[in-house]
């Protein structure tokens, strides 16, 4: 169902909506709803969930980080996923059956979501792997910017064949800070062309197979910009809207993280977002925060349906039963 959402996304406690949880979905602010794994213990409960959240608030985008490897919040049931680094060494083998792979591992994210209610997943990483990140590290294909650019294209290609948009991050780039903006707020020292000619390098491909959206770093950038990535109209505005001509949906990442503290409390990180050109702010593991978010957001215009509309699966309920899918997960399984 198609419906104007608010510009926050939140996540809920547990695998069933608290009353809490369903004052805080209602609310006109929230547009979507983050999973985690605590959010998890069966299939069938998954569903449920989603269910229940669907019936409570039909419009509302229902997502998850479910990359593969390490960040791949639902287990039993579902197929395990390599981390992507484990494509991009396959890459130095056999592009061919790297670029397979990374498509197969997008359609079955794609089918196996879908066919639990989900509408995305954030992914893929098109961060560079410069062996720096730990917080990064083997989430990246690679650290060659081609070989990240065709790897994700392909895994783009790969969610849309099964009826999903995808979601590039970190923009500019998360692999060369050391810092995990978790827990602190890194900086990248690198000159602006070096990011321009070289991390930027993976989106002209991804936009090019169809990238919906984008989740910006809380990483400060110090030749381009005293603001982390997310908070900066340099970023956001003239390099991914203009240089790059990308026109979907902007996320922030998660307001909660110690790199997003530089604007203050949380309704000064939401304004300092929204202002700066994300479409969506997250805000995850914090209710109280959420509350506060929220009332922050009131009278705040909703996202451009045009964006939103292209977060939403299409499709998906019988998507476990195709021969495709069979093909697909068997290829993924030959790479964990």
């Amino acid at each position: 169902m198609s419906a104007a959402v608010g510009p926050a996304v939140i996540d809920v406690v547990g695998t069933a909506l608290t009353s809490g949880d369903q004052a805080r979905l209602m609310h006109p602010a929230t547009g979507g709803v983050i999973l985690f794994a605590r959010n998890f213990e069966s299939p069938r409960q998954l569903r449920a969930l989603v269910s229940e959240i669907r019936v409570l608030r039909p419009g509302l985008l229902v997502c998850v980080d479910h990359e593969g490897g390490r960040v791949q919040r639902f287990q039993d049931g579902f197929t395990a996923l390599p981390p992507m680094r484990r494509l991009g060494e396959l890459w130095d083998r056999d592009r061919n059956r790297a670029k397979a792979a990374a498509r197969s591992t997008g359609y079955v994210i794609a089918a196996e979501l879908a066919a639990h209610g989900l509408d995305f997943s954030f992914a893929p990483v098109l961060d560079l792997d410069y062996g720096a990140s730990s917080v990064i590290g083997d989430r990246a294909f690679h650290t060659d910017p081609d070989a990240v650019g065709v790897l994700g294209a392909a895994f783009i290609t790969g969610l849309a064949d099964g009826g999903m948009a995808a979601v590039g991050k970190h923009f500019p780039g998360h692999g060369y800070a050391v810092a995990d903006s978790h827990v602190d707020v890194p900086r990248d020292d690198r000159s602006l062309d070096e990011i321009l000619t070289r991390d930027l390098a993976p989106y002209r491909p991804a936009i090019a197979a169809g990238l919906a959206a984008v989740m910006p770093a809380h990483v400060i950038y110090n030749d381009a910009d005293p603001e982390p990535a997310g908070y900066s109209r340099f970023w956001l505005r003239e390099v991914l809207r203009q240089q790059l001509g990308f026109d979907g949906l902007i996320f922030s990442d998660d307001l909660s993280m110690e790199g997003a503290s530089t604007a203050g409390g949380i309704p000064e990180r939401a304004r300092a977002a929204l202002a700066a050109g994300c479409d969506m702010v997250l805000l995850c593991n914090d209710p109280a925060g959420q509350e506060r978010l929220l009332e922050s957001l009131d009278g705040v215009a909703s996202v451009a349906e045009q964006r939103a509309a292209r977060m939403r699966a299409r499709g998906g309920e019988d998507r476990r039963l195709l021969a495709t899918y069979r093909d697909a997960a068997d290829a993924v399984g030959s790479v964990v």
